[in-house]
């Protein structure tokens, strides 16, 4: 995992926010492809879907998130990601994948469209995809029971996953979101909706780069509060560019969840209340990594870049 040659460490003190992005994405893109199945290994056609799927697109806010958390650490080299935390990266990130072929099949979403390019089930056929959602979920736990990790770390570390992952959280949250579909919710409903569905995985993916690297019990409670507030952020931001977006610039079909009539913060609170929650949120992601000081600039910058983000 930690064969990621020819990607030359970033200065963090001096890396602008985009440069060190930079080269984290190459990292992660070197150790992805290293670590999915080669596409032309029987089965090549669901090797060639999972890597279809998984390689070469996306903003990657999830493995972004993780290599950010694992600057929280004592000691941390932050120029140099350690193997356990490219475990981590490719973790939360295929599992992230696996959600997005599933969620664009036709007894789900139905999309035809993400990242830019035709989905997984319109690319190869609606049972290759399923099966390549499948495989990427059960990679993402192989990544993460070979990470060179203590045992009880590696434990850890698939239970923060799992629980992000399953019922209490992201599966969990997409069966809410279905139900809703047609239904008027409350705030209260619509939150707790989101923060399964979307906010699990990426506090997770904040929570489990701080751990992989090692973080005090300070940098993982900061990790904790900013992770939430920033996972209920990113949904909203979502909400708003679904209406404000458009195919080109999202990479994906714009306006489905009116369309669809699907509760949202913006049909819930209206336009310019959604966006005043997000900037509520980002400012108790900032406040919790107060504590941190300049380890935590990277998770900082993070936030910026999410809640302003145009895509």
């Amino acid at each position: 995992m930690s064969a990621v040659a020819g990607v030359p460490p970033v200065d963090v003190v001096d890396a602008s926010f985009d440069a060190w992005v930079r080269s984290r994405l190459a990292l992660f893109e070197q150790a992805a492809a290293a670590s999915l199945p080669p596409g032309d290994r029987v089965p090549e056609r669901l090797h060639r879907a999972m890597r279809y799927a998984a390689l070469g697109g996306g903003k990657r806010v999830r493995p972004l998130l993780a290599y950010a958390a694992a600057e929280l650490a004592p000691g941390a080299r932050p120029g140099e990601p350690g193997p356990a935390v490219h475990c981590v990266a490719l973790a939360v990130e295929f599992v992230h994948v696996y959600s997005l072929i599933h969620d664009d099949l036709p007894c789900m979403d139905d999309d035809v469209l993400r990242r830019g390019k035709p989905t997984v089930h319109v690319a190869f056929d609606e049972a290759t995809a399923m099966l390549a959602g499948d495989a990427l979920q059960a990679e993402a736990f192989r990544v993460l029971a070979d990470a060179p990790l203590a045992a009880e770390l590696r434990a850890l570390l698939v239970s923060m996953l799992a629980r992000a992952a399953s019922t209490s959280g992201m599966c969990g949250g997409q069966a809410i979101d279905l139900a809703a579909v047609g239904c008027q919710l409350t705030i209260d409903e619509l939150e707790r909706m989101h923060r399964m569905k979307t906010g699990a995985l990426l506090a997770a993916s904040v929570r489990m780069g701080a751990a992989a690297a090692g973080a005090d019990a300070a940098a993982a409670a900061a990790a904790e509060a900013y992770g939430r507030a920033l996972g209920l952020a990113f949904q909203i931001v979502d909400d708003v560019l679904d209406v404000e977006g458009t195919a080109e610039s999202l990479g994906k079909t714009a306006g489905k969840d009116a369309r669809e009539n699907k509760p949202t913060y913006v049909s819930v609170l209206g336009l310019a209340a959604a966006k005043a929650r997000a900037a509520q949120l980002h400012r108790e992601a900032i406040a919790a990594l107060g504590p941190l000081d300049g380890r935590a600039r990277r998770l900082r910058e993070l936030a910026d870049y999410i809640v302003g983000r145009t895509s």
